[in-house]
């Protein structure tokens, strides 16, 4: 699909986007191997990666809140069953309903986490895993104006510790390719944020910044494209790999038991 509203939402059919596009693809990758049974997205957007959850589950179920995206991609996988809701709560989905629940750059757009992670456990079935991924507020260039919150590995490792029994603190890491890119946005983003003297980037309500950080990040990712497109053009998934140490990772991958 390549319908996109914001920069939020990293189109696969434009070039600039190909980097970010990989790394959030490579979650479901490297989730494939431990999706079994009935499976629960939560947060299944524009359908970035759901022709391997729905390959790899015995039944896919998608939530996500715009109806727009859900009622599209009903039509396009008649096999699966998308509902539209606003969470938390998982409104009429009973409790022990799923093998598996993936929810993929999602917690930090989540006002009440805690509870979010709590009505994870409660639809996952005894010995269901859930796997989650989110940005790793030691790699973040800037903040991001839609993100509710984000986290460092240690915080997010002791709140899922709160409410599961067994948690596999990892993360989606990148190769030189990758790191190389990483580095060159870093330099690009502050040569853009050294303008803001007074930190209001940290300072204002995140509203009032969502225009200008939408029209600042796109011309950001076309100035890197621009400037190499070979690099740009070149990451593929294959780019990023599963890296047990969390710390250092562009993003937390986190994979959840419950006993």
């Amino acid at each position: 699909m390549s319908k996109v509203s914001t920069t939020e939402i990293t189109s696969d059919s434009i070039a600039s986007d190909n980097p970010i596009h990989q790394r959030l693809l490579a979650a479901y990758v490297y989730a494939q191997p431990q999706i079994e049974g009935e499976l629960l997205e939560i947060g299944c957007g524009t359908g970035r990666g759901l022709e391997i959850l729905v390959n790899a589950a015995e039944h896919y179920t998608g939530i996500d809140k715009y109806k727009s995206l859900t009622d599209e991609l009903q039509k396009e996988y008649p096999q699966a069953k998308f509902i539209s809701m606003h969470i938390p709560p998982l409104s009429d989905i009973a409790d022990n309903s799923f093998d598996t629940v993936v929810s993929f750059q999602v917690i930090e757009h989540i006002k009440d986490d805690k509870s979010f992670l709590k009505e994870i456990h409660r639809v996952l079935k005894p010995g269901g895993k859930a796997i989650i991924s989110t940005p790793n507020k030691k790699m973040t260039l800037t903040r991001n104006p839609w993100h509710v919150r984000e986290y460092f590995a240690p915080e997010l490792e002791a709140l899922c510790k709160s409410i599961f029994s067994e948690v596999e603190a990892n993360g989606i890491a990148g190769n030189d390719k990758v790191m190389d890119y990483h580095d060159k946005n870093r330099e690009s983003v502050k040569k853009i944020t050294r303008f803001d003297i007074l930190n209001l980037q940290y300072r204002l309500p995140a509203p009032l910044l969502r225009i200008p950080y939408e029209f600042l990040n796109r011309l950001n990712r076309n100035k890197l494209d621009q400037a190499d497109n070979s690099l740009v053009k070149s990451i593929s998934v294959a780019d990023y790999f599963v890296n047990e140490n969390a710390e250092e990772s562009l993003d937390l991958f986190y994979t959840l038991e419950k006993k």
